[in-house]
Order: structure tokens, then C-alpha cells, then sequence
């Protein structure tokens, strides 16, 4: 009887951990996709004070694609992010426009660790691939870019990563 309660216990918690996997890697984005970067976190992660995104339709890369969306945080000292999001309707067809998309932004230089691609653009706008959502963030400022730069623009991909 122990023994047969044992195995019970066992294979709950196996169908458990099985159903909770499925569940994450099948999460669906949120409907409004400039909620994965709020204008709080932009903020803290760059220092200054950003307002609420304006948000707008993103043009569609390629005829019979979707549109996307555009959400842009400016603050009061006059710098502007960039973040712009899509979802496509499966992840291969994320990974093929990921990479038709790549070849107009110069050579890319991969990030490791960061969605399930990632690259810094000849810009050094950051673009990154998770599921079947592509995203793209770019900082203008009135400053030269930096390495500094580039790490903030990475931790708010990695908010926006963690979300999806």
C-alpha cells in the first residue's frame, strides 16, 4: 500500500511539473505589447525620467506579415527609446523574418544569453528574438553611445525577455 502511494505521489507530481511547463513555454504576449516595457522601468534603468509610451501601429516588414507596434518614451531632457514589438503566428516564421530582417541593418554583432537570438545593429539599437515575438529598442540621446549604453539597452531587453 505504501508502495503504491509512493508511485501515486510520484506521478502527480510529474502530470504537475509537466502541465506547468507546457503552460510557460506556450504563454501567450500580452495584447498590448508596450505593457512589457513600462515607462517606470525605463526610467530606473537609465537614470532620468521617462513619460508613458506613445504608441502607434508599426508598419509590416514585408507584404502578407503583421503590423506591430511602436512604443515611444521620451523624456524631459529630449532623449527618446524605441521600442518596437511584433508577433508573428508561430516561432520558425519569428526566426525567418529575424533573419531576412538582419541583412538590412549591417553586420550584426550577436548577444549571447539574451531571448532565443539576439544582436546589436550598426546603430547599436538592439534586436532580439524570443518565440514568435521580435523586438527592437534604441536609444537616442544626446550623448555619444557607449558601452554603458549598450548595457541598459540590454537590461531592458532582458525585462521585456522575462516577460514573454
Amino acid at each position: 500500500m505504501v508502495h503504491l502511494r509512493k508511485l501515486l505521489f510520484v506521478a502527480a507530481v510529474v502530470a504537475v511539473t509537466s502541465c506547468a511547463a507546457v503552460s510557460a513555454a506556450t504563454r501567450e504576449p500580452p495584447a498590448n505589447l508596450c505593457s512589457l516595457l513600462s515607462a517606470a522601468d525605463v526610467s530606473k534603468t537609465l537614470g532620468q525620467t521617462y513619460d508613458a509610451p506613445q504608441e502607434s501601429v508599426a508598419p509590416r516588414p514585408f507584404p502578407n506579415t503583421n503590423t506591430g507596434t511602436d512604443c515611444n518614451y521620451l523624456s524631459k531632457s529630449g532623449n527618446k527609446l524605441w521600442f518596437r514589438a511584433y508577433v508573428d503566428s508561430s516561432p520558425s516564421e519569428a526566426a525567418d523574418l529575424f533573419a531576412k530582417l538582419s541583412k538590412f541593418y549591417g553586420t550584426p554583432k550577436p548577444v549571447k544569453g539574451l531571448g532565443d537570438e539576439a544582436y546589436f545593429d550598426q546603430e547599436d539599437a538592439l534586436h532580439v528574438r524570443k518565440g514568435k515575438v521580435r523586438f527592437y529598442i534604441n536609444l537616442s540621446t544626446m550623448q555619444t553611445f557607449n558601452p554603458a549604453k549598450q548595457k541598459q539597452i540590454r537590461a531592458l531587453a532582458n525585462l521585456v525577455a522575462g516577460r514573454l
